[in-house]
């Protein structure tokens, strides 16, 4: 059994060279909601030597509220936006000597296209515009998802270590209780279950069916590292291989 690791990096939370040696993906902020040129490089160079996979993390513009805030942009901006995201990144990764592999949409631009349908479609075109051989990145089961298969990408399914579900698979809001796991044992035991089973139980005690493609890990806790730690050696415990695939 295989299984990629990634988290959202390069927004300034001061992880990221103890965390990427713990992951095998990595989503590098591209300036709307965190990071700048700079630290994009930065970053870029950091999984280069970890041989960590490259994926960009496009946002709404909203660096004020770190791309949480609620959006209603035409499908065209959203594509234009991201387009201008993504290709920023990608001449960056391509200067380094590298290849970037994937991308994965940040906060509630993630949660509005695993529901809204034109939203979803706008970033997959968007994703398929600057290179068709790119990874989108979604929400399992999600809006996304069906989007870039559509296109014809290729896509990974994501489930999230220290989220909440709700009974369709949708992630609880962060404004709404139960939308963070905060206990890591049973983060650890909720990721193992979705990953080795393919199910989440939700908030109401419903068991939801998840296809477990790569495992976000975010890296902004108080104690990101150490949970890292602790799932690697889970997954190692039970001999399930982490590797980007």
């Amino acid at each position: 059994m295989m299984i990629d690791l990634n988290a959202d990096l390069g927004e300034g939370c001061g992880n990221d060279s103890a965390l990427m040696p713990l992951i095998t993906s990595a989503n590098i902020a591209c300036g709307f909601h965190a990071g700048d040129a700079l630290t994009m490089r930065e970053s870029v160079q950091l999984a280069l030597a970890y041989g960590v996979a490259i994926g960009a993390h496009p946002s709404f513009p909203d660096r004020e509220n770190f791309g949480r805030t609620a959006m209603q942009l035409p499908p065209e901006t959203v594509y234009a936006q991201t387009l201008y995201q993504t290709g920023a990144l990608a001449a960056i990764v391509h200067a380094e000597g590298g290849v970037m592999r994937h991308v994965k949409p940040h906060g509630m631009l993630y949660n509005q296209a695993a529901c809204d349908p034109l939203l979803a479609d706008a970033l997959a075109r968007a994703v398929k515009s600057l290179d068709p051989t790119l990874i989108l990145v979604g929400l399992a089961g999600s809006k996304l998802i069906r989007a870039g298969e559509r296109h014809g990408l290729a896509t990974r399914e994501e489930v999230f270590a220290d989220r909440g579900y709700l009974a369709d698979g949708s992630l609880v809001p962060r404004s709404e209780p139960g939308a963070l796991i905060e206990d890591d044992d049973e983060a650890v035991s909720r990721t193992l279950e979705m990953v080795q089973n393919g199910r989440v139980k939700s908030r109401d005690g419903v068991w939801t069916p998840v296809n477990a493609q790569t495992v976000c890990l975010h890296g902004d806790g108080a104690h990101a590292l150490a949970f890292a730690r602790r799932l690697r050696e889970a997954f190692d415990a039970r001999q399930i291989r982490v590797c980007a695939k």
